[in-house]
């Protein structure tokens, strides 16, 4: 059994080190639990013993290494790298394996189809450290000339930074190709059509009207994404357990996923730290409903099912679901994450401080708020024309009185 204790960080925060012990021959391994603000000390232990569980279960399956642990493996797929030779055996004998230590599950899907779809068939066959920044820039070109989208472009250009990085780290290669590559620029047809633009206010009462008259289910999905700007995975993700219907607020402790490979599973939050955040007293009550009606069909432990069956939803559900939407009300390009740019661009237009919005968002760094959720809108613009106008034509009076 784990064994657990409360401690206290230097900036005050409690929290609880499980600890597993393998005996005399490995050292422990140990992580932290940072228990949600505002939870009973009945529900941190429940939800505490859960937790140690599922620690104690990684550490038996070999998930968890120690930091001498990693360094081996790290050693050893140094000692792998001298033997291979094209870009596809270094990727899938050293690359693949030390990223899917760092990296979550659902970003090892993603590394993979991107190796497999476009990688592989254009470098996988040559020698790693035969492969020249023509090759790698010729590869970029021509996904850009076939219309893919730049984020992908990008990506697939990240991927193979990474990959050669830790090439040239290990000496595997004398030189980083990467070096003299430089990251793609979006084409000018799709600078603007690549920026993730938010709803105005208006259309996004126009949206809430069209909500009413929809399925009970869709109506407290979509209106919870209005209102907190929680991640898709997050709102498929929320338990009954989650929900506080006399603090009206909900805590975001889980993120749902699907990967081809495993299926639709529960991770964590995409920042590894639950959060709680407040919602609107109308959108409990649309809860409560739920609960009922859901009582009466499949009894779950999750908010948002399958018809008919306690199994959560799919996390690719909601999306499809918008498009329809779009479709039926004639709402263009609604999708979950532009609900989420909506929430943060009318939050900080109307005054809200952006390190608020950013806890709300679950981001770990502000900027990441700025740099992707300041979004002006057209009246904004307008408004901030106006505001320089008026300056000028004050401080012109006072000069002309002076």
């Amino acid at each position: 059994m784990p064994s657990t204790r409360k401690m206290t960080n230097k900036a005050g925060e409690s929290f609880y080190e499980i600890r597993v012990s393998r005996g005399r021959s490995a050292a422990p391994l140990s992580m932290r639990w940072y228990p949600p603000a505002g939870w009973s000390q009945r529900a941190i232990d429940r939800e505490l013993c859960k937790v140690a569980a599922d620690f104690e279960r990684r550490c038996q399956a070999g998930e968890i290494l120690s930091r001498s642990e990693q360094h081996e493996r790290e050693a050893e797929a140094r000692r792998a790298a001298a033997k291979v030779q094209t870009l596809k055996q270094y990727s899938e004998g050293v690359f693949m394996p030390a990223k899917t230590v760092s990296i979550s599950e659902n970003s090892r899907s993603s590394f993979q189809g991107m190796l497999e779809k476009w990688v592989y068939p254009a470098l996988g066959d040559l020698k790693l450290p035969d492969i020249t920044p023509a090759n790698i820039s010729a590869l970029l070109l021509s996904m850009q000339a076939q219309g893919k989208a730049h984020a992908t472009v990008v990506k697939c250009y990240t991927i193979l930074n990474s990959l050669f990085k830790m090439a040239f780290l290990s000496d595997t290669i004398p030189k980083n190709p990467m070096h003299k590559v430089e990251r793609p620029k979006p084409r000018k047809d799709e600078s603007r059509h690549d920026e993730v633009e938010a709803y105005t206010v208006d259309e996004v009462r126009h949206i809430l009207a069209c909500l009413d008259k929809e399925p009970l289910k869709w109506r407290v999905l979509v209106r919870l994404l209005i209102d907190t700007g929680i991640r898709r995975g997050e709102c498929c993700g929320l338990q009954w357990k989650d929900i506080d219907f006399q603090g009206n607020s909900v805590t975001i402790s889980g993120n749902l996923c699907y990967t081809p490979q495993k299926g639709v599973y529960l991770d964590t939050p995409k920042n590894g730290r639950s959060r709680t955040v407040d919602v609107d007293p109308d959108i409990m009550a649309l809860l409560r409903a739920l609960r009922s009606e859901q009582a009466a069909q499949a009894i779950s432990s999750y908010v948002f099912t399958q018809v008919g069956s306690p199994e959560p939803m799919h996390p690719q559900s909601p999306t499809r679901y918008m498009k329809k939407f779009s479709q039926r009300y004639n709402v263009p390009d609604l999708h979950p994450h532009k609900l989420r740019h909506t929430f943060a661009s009318i939050a900080i237009t109307s005054g809200a401080d952006v390190a608020s919005v950013s806890e709300k968002l679950g981001h770990s760094d502000k900027a990441v708020t700025l740099r992707m959720y300041t979004h002006a809108d057209q009246e904004s613009i307008k408004r901030a024309s106006q505001i320089f106008r008026d300056a000028l034509k004050q401080d012109t009076k006072k000069a002309g009185q002076g």
